[in-house]
């Protein structure tokens, strides 16, 4: 379909208030995105840094009455230290989400969805970095792990750092997002109530 002066219109691309089609390329939500991704690394790499100077292995630090407690570790693996014996992998992994996610970024019109792929990427990147420049050497390098909520050694829940934080919120609010019908392109899918009315619309129209 084509619009006045021969612009080619799609029923696949969202469009303006004023009718015409949207932009597929959104520079604010790519910078929100790379800002967020940004933001969290050197959090997550500031907190580690800290972390290796000022605590001491098998010496953990109680705060907030016991319910947080700082421990040193050194994981190999990924949470509850799975996968120890093949680090290798885990680089690969993150390797193929940041593309994932640079693909997504060339439709991503979205401030909310920019932020939560910002957490993935910020948290993915975070780690893969000590995966390629921690000992015992590149690709196999440990991940430093210091939160420990409700015991000092994960006892209850896989210690963890900046980054998986990271990493998890943004993994719940895009479910979130997904949840309540927004959509990456800044689209919103109407919700139960929106389509019975307008359906019950049609059925009055007709």
């Amino acid at each position: 379909m084509q619009a006045v002066g021969g612009t080619t219109l799609n029923a696949d691309d969202p469009a303006t208030a004023d009718g015409r089609p949207a932009p597929r390329f959104a520079p604010r939500a790519v910078a929100v995105l790379a800002a967020t991704a940004v933001i969290a690394v050197a959090v997550d790499q500031w907190v580690k840094h800290l972390s290796t100077e000022n605590l001491v292995p098998g010496e953990p630090v109680r705060i907030l009455g016991g319910l947080v407690h700082l421990s040193l570790l050194r994981n190999s693996g990924a949470a509850f230290s799975l996968g120890s014996d093949y680090t290798w992998i885990f680089p690969l992994i993150t390797i193929v989400v940041v593309g994932w996610i640079g693909w997504m970024a060339v439709r991503l019109r979205s401030v909310p969805w920019a932020v939560a792929l910002g957490l993935v990427l910020g948290g993915a990147l975070g780690n893969l970095g000590d995966r390629l420049f921690r000992a015992p050497g590149f690709l196999h390098g440990h991940v430093v792990d210091m939160i420990s909520v409700f015991g000092p050694y994960g006892e209850y829940f896989a210690v963890f750092n900046i980054a998986d934080s990271c990493l998890t919120v943004g993994v719940v609010l895009a479910v979130l997002l997904e949840l309540t019908g927004r959509q990456r392109d800044g689209s919103r899918l109407p919700g139960k109530r929106e389509k019975q009315t307008a359906t019950t619309g049609k059925e009055e129209t007709a």
